[in-house]
């Protein structure tokens, strides 16, 4: 166990990526960072992280802040539930820690959005705490170690691998360069196709190397396909090209970001163009949905953790320039860009522009559209 530990720690001390939240690893700063890499590569949340930092400094100034700001610093990142629960978490800590994160795991786990691997991970990283760790990368390389043949995504396989994370950090001498050893192991070694083993510290020590069995470990349950959900999607536009977006509410779909306005709806054209329609008429008079382009109106996927997002995209002329409550008129991609915008949304204006130019085109060159 001595010698394991040892050289996972040197050969992260040696190998380790820079990334800005080891610079100076403040509790703030691993917390905000867990949080964004939660089923994010980190290569994309290097620069979201650093913008993040910028407009919210330390904790005292998340708190602070609208959560429309938040939101709208953390567009385009997904998974905004995150975000809410970081701002809800921030006020929390605010209002009965005295604005600074607490070291003691059942503390942190208290909070919203901290679950037992966030709390482990600011617990050892930021305060020095022999906590354990288990995300994914921690997950593939002790399955790989002890040639798991539980699924690592089931109660028992998560008990034993908790355990081993728990045995481990334990017998380091210095939590944090263990748990972020067994982490970049994962992201940089022991990958999920063709891990690296020739280049392992562990690989003296790795059962499933001994036994050749490295592309069935980790074993997982079965998934479940995700639920298609059909839905339709309306782009309003004012005369001068401003573009409708309604707020949804906090929780559900999309919850607090802006957003086109969806609805749900049946598999079918008709149900689409239904639902179209009474969004129009929802949103007052003289709107009236047409189709994009004609024929059978554009469709896209978007697709969620558990859902399958199918949607027909359709849109409507506003006669004026009143917004209902809730909705706002945004005009051109730098507004929008202020606003926490739903990424679904960004899709559904990117398709409605490109199928327009493309009927621009189309009656320009009839020839070539034969």
């Amino acid at each position: 166990m001595e010698d394991l530990v040892h050289a996972l720690i040197t050969w992260y001390r040696r190998a380790r990526r820079a990334l800005p939240w080891r610079d100076a690893p403040s509790p703030y700063r691993v917390w905000l960072a867990e949080i964004m890499a939660q089923q994010t590569r980190l290569e994309t949340v290097q620069p979201y992280f650093e913008r993040f930092l910028i407009r919210f400094p330390d904790l005292a100034a998340l708190a602070a802040a609208s959560l429309d700001d938040v939101l709208a610093m953390w567009s385009g990142l997904g998974y905004y539930r995150r975000a809410r629960l970081l701002h809800r978490a921030a006020r929390r800590v605010v209002e009965v820690h005295g604005g600074a994160l607490p070291a003691d795991p059942q503390a942190l786990r208290a909070l919203p959005g901290v679950g037992r691997y966030t709390a482990g991970a600011i617990a050892s990283v930021a305060f020095g705490l022999p906590e354990p760790v288990l995300d994914g990368n921690v997950k593939r390389v002790l399955s790989r170690l002890l040639d798991l043949e539980l699924a690592v995504d089931s109660a028992a396989g998560e008990r034993r691998l908790w355990t081993e994370a728990e045995t481990l950090v334990r017998a380091s001498g210095d939590p944090s360069a263990l748990n972020q050893g067994l982490m970049e192991l994962g992201a940089l070694i022991c990958s999920p196709l063709s891990p690296a083993c020739q280049e392992c510290p562990l690989a003296p020590a790795c059962l499933a190397r001994r036994a050749g069995t490295q592309a069935k470990r980790p074993v997982r349950a079965p998934r479940r396909a995700p639920r298609v959900q059909p839905m339709a999607a309306l782009v309003v536009r004012r005369a001068d090209g401003a573009v409708l977006l309604r707020k949804n509410p906090p929780e559900g779909l999309f919850g607090g970001l802006w957003s086109v306005p969806l609805r749900a709806c049946a598999a079918s054209g008709q149900g689409a163009r239904r639902a179209a329609e009474e969004l129009a008429r929802a949103l007052g008079p003289g709107l009236g949905a047409v189709e994009l382009a004609p024929g059978r109106p554009p469709r896209l996927e978007h697709t969620l953790t558990h859902r399958l997002l199918r949607v027909r995209v359709f849109q409507a002329l506003a006669r004026g320039s009143r917004a209902r409550r809730g909705c706002r008129w945004v005009e051109g991609p730098e507004r929008l860009g202020r606003l926490g915008v739903a990424e679904l949304t960004r899709k559904v204006l990117a398709l409605a522009a490109g199928t327009k130019k493309e009927g621009a085109r189309s009656k320009r060159s009839p020839s070539r559209s034969g």
